[in-house]
């Protein structure tokens, strides 16, 4: 049997009936995934490699705490975790640098806080890169909401239950975020067409 070609779900089993060799494979088939996932989250190669790994030590405790539920990709579970302790690595940093703000600018139509297809222009790459870059100078519940509307598709119920808030203050902070995003991205010259 070829255990590279088992599907996730398969290694999880084989991981949990106690062969590590399931898990292993795991990793290895998701590490581009998440650690991208992360790199893109926090910009800092050292600090992503960092989170990747809490990222899975709380894989491992799910799995060996017999927690842990089948429901949909596991890939998907997994970068939930990893967008979750990025988001507590920055509440505990509470890096959150203040920018004043102007009418509100819906950059979201111009371009999807997701990593661009294959096909896609080196030029558009350079679009998400820059966008990217430009929602780390949000305040980290600004870009909490942001990333969880966007990335994660959650809608504004879900995200105020997530983040424990009234559904008017997950509102607000994706409004402010839009508003402070439009500055940043005026006051760096991005330009979000091509």
């Amino acid at each position: 049997m070829h255990l590279q070609k088992l599907e996730d779900n398969e290694l999880i089993h084989l991981y949990l009936s106690g062969n590590s060799v399931g898990l292993e494979i795991l990793v290895r088939r998701h590490q581009k995934k998440v650690f991208g996932y992360l790199m893109n989250l926090v910009k800092d190669y050292d600090l992503a490699n960092d989170l990747f790994q809490e990222t899975f030590i709380k894989v491992i405790n799910t799995f060996q705490s017999g927690t842990y539920k089948d429901q949909g990709k596991f890939i998907n579970w997994v970068v939930r975790i990893a967008h979750n302790i990025a988001i507590d690595y920055f509440r505990k940093q509470k890096i959150s640098p203040k920018i004043e703000n102007k009418e509100e600018f819906d950059f979201l139509k111009y371009v999807a806080l997701v990593e661009p297809n294959i096909e896609d222009c080196i030029i558009t790459e350079q679009i998400y890169v820059e966008l990217r870059k430009s929602i780390l100078f949000l305040s980290k519940e600004q870009q909490e909401v942001l990333i969880l509307r966007h990335y994660n598709n959650m809608s504004f119920k879900e995200i105020a239950e997530h983040l424990n808030v009234n559904i008017n203050t997950a509102l607000g902070r994706m409004r402010y975020a839009l508003i402070n995003l439009r500055k940043i991205i005026e006051d760096k010259n991005i330009v979000l067409t091509h």
